[in-house]
């Protein structure tokens, strides 16, 4: 994937507060693609198979440079569909996790994100079956990345620019605050999440409309 800096972004910011350092405005560009990334899962990512080992429960990701995991969308093991479950939920389904005996191990049905770098299934693989896992994850920028996927901040950049800008324009005593500018940038920003948001879980493929007119008898 190719990637796009932070600072490519800093020229559309600076302007509405001038005298800002750089690095405070690239440092709230990176916090507001944190929060679009967060809250529209926009950025999507097939992460690549990884084989599973018998009676092992937990696994890392296997994920680009400077990101890491927010949320596990789609998950299948050996072209069966897993469950995302919470870890709460998981303890709830096999109260003995993951201190299962040998004769509980079978296919794993259900997976977990124990933290942004791990994951878990239960139950915990068996030896009798080779298992390969294929996930699709939500991916966010890392506090200290510097970049992220290109496309995925070119079709954010409208939103990551209204987010750093309503947050730089607030803070406190400096000669750009502008609490009146800061909240137009805070509707925008709110507008145009919803907006990806929308697009992210519905897709932008779709047939236009039209009218059939049905015989009345």
């Amino acid at each position: 994937m190719a990637d796009r800096t932070f600072t490519s972004l800093v020229s559309r910011v600076s302007p509405s507060v001038p005298g800002c350092p750089q690095v405070v405005v690239e440092e709230h560009l990176r916090n507001s693609a944190i929060e679009a990334c967060e809250r529209t899962l926009a950025f999507r990512f097939e992460q690549p198979s990884i084989r599973l080992t018998s009676g092992v429960a937990e696994y890392g990701y296997e994920t680009p440079s400077q990101t890491e995991v927010h949320a596990i969308l789609t998950v299948r093991v050996n072209d069966n569909v897993v469950k995302p479950v919470t870890l709460e939920q998981l303890h709830d389904l096999y109260p003995k996790w993951p201190d299962n005996g040998a004769d509980e191990l079978a296919d794993p049905r259900f997976v977990t994100q124990l933290d942004p770098d791990n994951f878990a299934l239960a139950p915990i693989p068996d030896s009798t079956t080779t298992y390969d896992i294929d996930m699709l994850l939500a991916l966010k920028p890392l506090r200290s990345a510097t970049d992220m996927d290109k496309t995925v901040l070119d079709e954010l950049e409208d939103v990551v620019v209204h987010g750093a800008l309503q947050q730089l324009l607030v803070l406190p005593e400096k000669s750009w605050s502008d609490r009146e500018l800061a909240a137009y940038h805070a509707k925008q920003f709110l507008f145009k999440l919803s907006e990806r948001r929308a697009r992210t879980n519905l897709g932008a493929a779709r047939a236009s409309m039209s009218i059939q007119m049905r015989p009345l008898a």
